[in-house]
């Protein structure tokens, strides 16, 4: 059963018990699967395909008529979900297209002229989970925002399952969201392929996409060699709820992130102690009806909390301390709320906007920061795609300006060739 704390009594470390360091066994199931990939390329990939995920291959890479079969034959069974893709993706294309920074100049001094210019990287590789669930939201998630940034080339990796197939919703929302090529391969040998490449799998600029500890762990390996968008941890939620809440609407908005995994946190802040028993109780009802209640019922009695405060102020006191992956404001005012939340990565406003919406279909991203990290972190956007460069001009005269100043300044870091590029400039006047 979960657990319920007195905000005034819990001690700041039973809030924040959110570990996500790798044990030892895995850092070096990790360093020598890096090491295997970088080695043997893609007979290590092939490998490790039959070893974790029981699926004999010949090649890594989903050629075209397995995309278009797999694309058909969901479109046969499920029509309406094809749609449903197709919907969701415009909803996230036209939210991330608000994101474009525009390049700019200044000219506002005599003869400088000063700017910022916005380049894609040239290759982004995207990592999509599978092993006990499928995830074409992620596909949309992760891929459009780089396609709306002008990345050239997009790559995606997710492991088969037995038989050599991928799942067919996420080679559907592959062809949708508009990926250019897709490898079947999973863990943290895959992260190590889009690193450093293989014979079939590009190396690209940057990975991006959620995984498991051994993705998250190579994932942080191979940062400096390609950037990463983040090291992320298990699934949390936190529901921000006044008394009048209906409690079924809260216990079924947490479970739908405990449902993910053991490791998820669902987290109820309330200034009702009777809101906080009926959602306990309501947890209890709804757990066993679940496909995935083993799952739900590990992550709530492991990592679920229900935190109870005086009044509003102490609880937004709570929220802004946990700096949650997913937060709900479930009250009466939630715009009223909304400028008091310092820390959370993606905000779901009012009593009728649960987190799922958020997850697949209204537009912002669900790639979000978790752990805490949403204290200085952002969820995936445009911005994770490219890069900015900071570009100077300056007439000779401009520059003579400002001679000895510059001079001066390097002198007293006692870069004496710092003064003098500048300074040589002007011996022959």
């Amino acid at each position: 059963m979960i657990r319920l704390y007195d905000f005034d009594k819990v001690k700041p470390e039973e809030i924040l018990n959110r570990d996500i360091r790798a044990e030892a066994d895995v850092e070096a199931t990790v360093d020598a699967i890096i090491a295997d990939v970088r080695a043997r390329g893609d007979a290590a990939l092939i490998e490790y395909a039959a070893k974790f995920d029981h699926a004999e291959l010949q090649s890594v890479q989903v050629t075209q008529q397995e995309i278009d079969e797999a694309f058909a034959e969901l479109d046969a069974q499920d029509p309406e979900f094809i749609t449903t893709l197709k919907m969701a993706a415009e909803n996230i294309r036209h939210f991330h297209e608000q994101q474009l920074h525009k390049n700019f100049i200044l000219t506002d001094k005599p003869g400088v002229v000063l700017g910022q210019k916005y380049t894609p990287i040239q290759r982004a590789g995207v990592y999509v989970p599978g092993g006990t669930a499928a995830y074409p939201s992620t596909v949309l998630m992760d891929v459009i925002p780089a396609k709306v940034a002008g990345v050239k080339q997009i790559v995606m990796t997710t492991p088969a399952g037995p038989g050599g197939k991928v799942n067919p919703g996420i080679l559907a929302a592959a062809v949708i969201a508009g990926i250019d090529k897709i490898f079947k391969s999973g863990g943290a040998q895959a992260v190590a392929a889009l690193a450093y490449g293989t014979e079939s799998v590009p190396a690209v600029d940057k990975i991006v996409g959620p995984g498991n500890i051994y993705v998250a762990t190579a994932k942080r390996k191979v940062f400096g060699k390609v950037g990463i968008d983040m090291i992320a941890g298990p699934s949390e939620i936190l529901v921000l709820a006044d008394g009048s809440c209906n409690p079924a609407w809260v216990a079924a908005d947490m479970l739908s992130q405990a449902e993910h995994d053991k490791l998820a946190t669902p987290v109820l802040v309330t200034d009702s102690w009777e809101l906080a028993k009926a959602v306990q109780a309501e947890l209890e009802v709804q757990i066993p009806q679940l496909a995935r209640a083993a799952i739900a019922r590990a992550s709530v009695d492991t990592n679920g909390k229900i935190i109870v405060t005086d009044d509003m102020n102490k609880a937004i006191e709570a929220v802004n301390i946990i700096a949650p992956e997913h937060l709900e404001i479930c009250v009466d005012d939630p715009f009223a709320v909304l400028g008091r939340i310092e820390n959370a990565g993606s905000i779901f406003l009012g009593k009728n906007v649960p987190e799922a919406l958020g997850d697949y279909f209204a537009g912002p991203n669900h790639t979000l920061p978790t752990s805490g990290t949403a204290r200085f972190s952002s969820p995936l956007g445009v911005d994770d795609f490219v890069k900015k460069s900071s570009f100077i001009y300056y007439t000779r005269e401009a520059l003579g300006q400002v001679e000895k100043r510059i001079a001066n300044f390097a002198e007293h870091e006692g870069l004496h060739a710092h003064a003098k590029s500048v300074t040589i400039r002007f011996e022959d006047q």
